[in-house]
């Protein structure tokens, strides 16, 4: 038959219409979406004309397989609706993973968050004087009664704080910083770019390794804005070193009427080494040390939403205030609110590792999460078939989004071992086990893969999950 028979016997797009309304999908999907898809299968039956010179399958010998064009165009329109960002089970074995969003919310702060989202609400305006108010007051006001600042102001990330930390008091001038401490962080944002971008000129003290208290005395000109420090949360160096301390260098600051602000990077507001984790410092720590401005990310170890918190000295944080980028860096109303209510958790510290998502994670017994495993074991292996070894094996976590670079968790994984030892037969379940409704991402490493327990909430929805998984590859099995 020539290609031109085979384009004659393409359904017109009102009949192909006609059975999308049989099956109801222009009612579930909207009739313009039906339309476009419908046109899209089209295309391709011309493309496979052209190229194979053959009908597509869904047309058969007589007549339109229409379980099968219905299927397709169900499909597409499935994959069409899908939102850009998804649930996903996180079983990496990094519990702040940035590209997976990182810090998951507490219900508190999902609650205040679909407040503001329903309903008008005080985000600039004063109930006191019936006047304007300021959108960081509330939280600036938690910020004082929980770590001791004078007054604080919030961006929308820790990189949008020390940008404007920088351009508010050190454009045109030079900033001091260790050249240990030149950190680069996710998508290769550098320190030293941000300070290019804020105006300022870049003074590095100090070697790689070692860095004195001298160093940044003899660095000092009239030219000098600030003293800096940054806190190297995503990598350490170890062995031969010295650095100087906030306390020291906060000292060096009040000899030279010099700011000294500190970039912690993640920042915890408690000490993690009660909960027997790996200690981080704390911006308390920072603010009683006498450093005049500290900022630290909301979404990391404090649990909360992406954004950028500067706390510290009154006078230095009304100039920030009042700088123009301050507009252009500010918070929105779901934002703040998530971040009020995360912060008013931490006035009720006992309840925490209940209430806080990322610290019930990390702080998980290892009894818990091998438990989780045994019950988990017989429905994947149902997944798994006889091409894998199955077991719960201890492995190794971490916090991520580079708090603690070089402290590991200890955790539960099951693992996949491929019993035919090729690889191929590792990445084709994970892409298995990510395709689903709910994508589930884990890792692989030593030629096996893991998914990693101390992530793992809602088990119910997984098991859920894992048998659509198992019914899927019973319906793709030839009868």
């Amino acid at each position: 038959m020539t290609a031109n028979n085979l384009y004659g016997r393409l359904p017109s797009v009102d009949r192909l219409l006609h059975l999308a309304e049989h099956h109801n999908l222009p009612e579930r999907h909207g009739r313009t979406n039906t339309l476009v898809r419908i046109r899209q299968l089209l295309d391709e039956a011309r493309q496979v004309i052209r190229q194979q010179q053959q009908l597509p399958s869904w047309i058969g010998n007589r007549d339109i397989d229409e379980p099968q064009l219905c299927r397709l165009l169900a499909d597409g329109l499935e994959k069409q609706s899908q939102p850009g960002q998804r649930r996903v089970f996180n079983l990496t074995g990094t519990i702040l993973h940035t590209n997976l969003g990182r810090a998951q919310q507490a219900e508190a702060a999902i609650a205040a968050v679909t407040q503001v989202m329903r309903h008008p609400a005080t985000l600039e305006y004063s109930l006191a004087n019936a006047q304007r108010g300021h959108r960081d007051q509330a939280i600036s006001q938690l910020l004082q009664e929980l770590i001791g600042c004078e007054d604080a102001c919030i961006v929308n990330n820790n990189a949008a704080a020390v940008l404007i930390m920088l351009a508010t008091m050190a454009a045109g001038k030079e900033v001091i910083v260790s050249r240990g401490e030149l950190v680069e962080i996710g998508g290769s944002f550098r320190i030293p770019d941000v300070m290019k971008q804020a105006g300022c000129k870049l003074v590095e003290v100090g070697a790689t390794n070692r860095t004195h208290l001298r160093d940044y005395q003899q660095a000092i000109t009239d030219q000098t804005a600030l003293l800096m420090k940054v806190h190297t949360s995503n990598y350490m160096i170890q062995g031969f070193t010295s650095a100087v301390s906030e306390s020291e260098l906060c000292q060096l600051g009040k000899e030279q009427q010099l700011p000294v602000v500190s970039d912690l990077g993640s920042g915890s507001l408690i000490n993690l080494a009660e909960y027997d984790l790996p200690a981080e410092p704390m911006p308390q720590s920072m603010i009683a040390d006498g450093i005049n401005l500290v900022s630290f990310s909301g979404d990391k170890l404090l649990g909360g939403p992406q954004a950028g918190i500067i706390a510290g000295d009154k006078e230095l944080i009304e100039l920030i205030q009042h700088h123009p980028l301050k507009r252009a860096l500010r918070c929105d109303k779901m934002t703040l609110a998530s971040l009020e209510a995360t912060l008013n958790l931490y006035r009720h510290p006992e309840r925490l590792p209940c209430e806080l998502p990322t610290l019930a994670k990390l702080t998980r017994p290892l009894s818990e999460l091998n438990a989780q495993a045994q019950r988990l074991l017989p429905v994947l292996r149902q997944l798994a078939g006889s091409h894998f070894h199955l077991q719960a094996e201890p492995s190794m976590g971490q916090i991520g989004s580079g708090a603690l670079p070089t402290e590991q968790l200890m955790s539960i994984a099951i693992t996949f071992n491929p019993k035919s030892g090729s690889n191929q037969s590792l990445h084709h379940l994970a892409e298995q086990l990510a395709g689903g409704n709910i994508p589930i991402i884990g890792r692989i490493h030593h030629d096996k893969l893991w998914l990693c327990m101390r992530g793992l909430s809602h088990e119910a929805d997984f098991i859920e999950q894992i048998n659509t998984l198992i019914a899927n590859q019973h319906q793709e099995i030839p009868a």
